[in-house]
């Protein structure tokens, strides 16, 4: 049996789920995802998830067209009829089919587009050797033009910072803020490790509020670990101890260089592992 595709309460074929060519998700990047893992064929913190979702939704002014609870329903739905276990979930709200032109009012039914599919990680020898990463020219997203926080259709910021990243040979890049600061790389959280302390950069550096990030400091935490959320420059990444991303698909993955620059003895530090094994054991349970 194929893939089916969840929109608007139905179930298509893969090859039948069609949107208009006129949705202004297509037209203007208008709309809102999350991109959330299920493990043993349930979805990873699914309620933090759609939270962050409804917020994106309510920045950008548009209204899902159902409750919570009936996009729980939803999501569950379309992971069973699809046997997934160990998989992703793509969940897409977009403005709905509109004219040629700006106006969102113009725009009639968003619609609620879910894919449950298998993952795509990092090769395996990614985790155990770790990544070289870059920092790109291309910086994240000036707040007071379109909020980071904001998980919306329009990745071009992330995109062309992630072609830099590739065009240097690294398949992961480092982006700034608008002032200079560590915010975040192309598609994930950046943690460092210095004296014993883990160190991320806050909110307010132009960064996505990550599932994962949440949870990989709640496990530090309750771990004894001080975890600060402290505002980040390249001098910090580069001296120290250990470096590791976090995010949905990736999980929790170690960085053992930045711009050719080796961060501790360059490899996977002790903290990385621990907290990549504690991960996995709450994940796995």
């Amino acid at each position: 049996m194929g893939l089916k595709v969840y929109i608007n309460g139905q179930l298509y074929d893969k090859a039948d789920a069609k949107i208009s060519v006129y949705d202004h998700g297509l037209l203007y990047g208008d709309g809102v995802f999350e991109g959330l893992r299920s493990y043993g064929g349930k979805v990873f913190r699914l309620r933090e998830h759609l939270d962050r979702l409804w917020k994106s939704a309510k920045a950008i002014c548009l209204k899902i067209p159902m409750t919570m609870d009936e996009m729980t329903q939803a999501v569950n739905d379309t992971i069973k009829v699809n046997n997934i276990q160990d998989g992703y979930v793509r969940l897409v709200i977009t403005r709905g089919s509109g004219t040629l032109g700006l106006d969102p009012n113009r725009c009639s039914d968003p619609q609620v587009i879910i894919i449950a599919d298998s993952i795509t990680l990092y090769p395996a020898e990614f985790y155990e050797k770790g990544l070289q990463i870059v920092t790109v020219s291309t910086i994240r997203n000036h707040p007071a033009a379109l909020s980071p926080r904001i998980k919306s259709l329009n990745y071009l910021n992330n995109i062309l910072a992630k072609i830099e990243g590739m065009q240097a040979g690294c398949v992961e890049a480092l982006m700034l803020n608008h002032n200079g600061e560590v915010a975040e790389c192309t598609g994930d959280n950046i943690f460092l490790v210095r004296d014993g302390e883990l160190l991320t950069p806050p909110v307010d550096s132009g960064i996505l509020e990550g599932i994962t990030r949440d949870a990989v400091m709640e496990l530090a935490r309750e771990a004894g670990i001080t975890v600060k959320e402290k505002t980040l420059t390249r001098h910090d990444v580069y001296i120290a101890d250990e470096c590791f991303l976090t995010g949905s698909a990736a999980e929790v993955i170690p960085v053992v260089k930045v711009d050719t620059r080796e961060i501790g003895d360059g490899n996977p530090g002790p903290m990385t592992l621990d907290l990549t094994r504690r991960f996995r054991e709450l994940t796995r349970r």
